[in-house]
């Protein structure tokens, strides 16, 4: 049956139940996936990531129905638009994790709120402090950052060395014949945990790209984005280790990923967000990451 059927039969099922009728389960996900409370497919398999969307809805929408689907719960599923849900309350300051968190929010991106729901972000050309820097060519001097988001407070909980562009080595010797890839600003949804090649000298868990990005195509070999054509795709823009590369040199530790400096930094980043509550219940879980201009974030 679908939600309409349901609701007019007055029924209550447990979370578990919806699974076993997959007309249901599947349209409560359709429904979830249009309020943003889910990341698609809508498969028909009600399972932890499923259930923990509708507590959410119900938790959002305070229906007095917690932990299965009844009556109140199905009306407001079939009632409720994007535009309804509440907006999270948000405690911003001036630090630099507010800061951030404000940019996100003006840009109107996702913003993952709770225990163990981290903010993957890189802000390029920019300190650890948030002052902003001269952003030099070939520099690690861009910033990988998670934070976390409780009672409304943002808090840069991992904070390391990174580029978000190549260095002189690819984008003089680009692996694309239509030039370097420099990622675009933006938010994407395009990264699962894997094994990161590379040259395959040193295999490392990372997270590996798994869906489409944009990236622009450095053709003119300027290193800046100007000018440049965009290129949408999977181009193997992973997250990965730097190899431990002095600061002034990215080498060829980058021909267009996201990088951590250094080795040791890496390991930190993967096992915190690997914590990430999202991805305990979906291994397949696919990460959100958004990449900023340290120079546009408010003062």
């Amino acid at each position: 049956m679908n939600l309409y059927d349901f609701y007019k039969a007055k029924r209550e099922y447990t979370f578990e139940a919806i699974g076993t009728d997959k007309q249901l389960a599947t349209h409560i996900q359709q429904v979830l996936i249009w309020l943003e409370l889910l990341d698609p497919p809508a498969d028909g398999k009600f399972g932890p990531i499923s259930s923990a969307a509708l507590k959410k809805f119900q938790e959002l929408m305070k229906c007095k129905e917690q932990g299965f689907l009844g009556p109140e719960t199905a009306e407001a599923l079939i009632e409720t638009k994007p535009s309804d849900l509440p907006e999270p309350e948000l405690n911003l300051g001036k630090d630099f994790a507010s800061r951030i968190i404000k940019y996100m929010k003006a840009k109107k991106y996702e913003i993952a709120i709770g225990s163990q729901q981290y903010n993957i972000v890189y802000v390029e050309g920019i300190e650890a402090e948030g002052s902003v820097n001269s952003d030099q060519p070939n520099y690690f001097n861009d910033r990988r950052m998670v934070i976390q988001i409780l009672e409304g407070k943002p808090k840069i909980i991992g904070n390391w060395d990174g580029t978000t562009e190549p260095g002189y080595y690819y984008t003089y010797n680009p692996v694309n014949t239509k030039g370097a890839a420099r990622i675009k600003f933006g938010q994407y949804k395009a990264w699962r945990v894997g094994i990161h090649y590379g040259g395959g000298a040193e295999p490392h868990e990372a997270l590996v790209q798994d869906g489409p990005i944009t990236v622009h195509r450095d053709f003119n070999q300027d290193m800046i984005r100007t000018g440049d054509k965009l290129d949408t795709g999977l181009f193997d823009i992973n997250q990965h280790w730097g190899y431990d590369m002095p600061r002034n040199n990215i080498s060829f530790a980058s021909a267009g990923c996201l990088v951590g400096r250094t080795r040791q930094g890496h390991r930190e980043f993967m096992q915190l967000i690997k914590q990430d509550k999202r991805y305990q219940l979906n291994k397949q879980y696919m990460f959100l990451t958004t990449i900023i201009p340290g120079n546009e974030l408010p003062a």
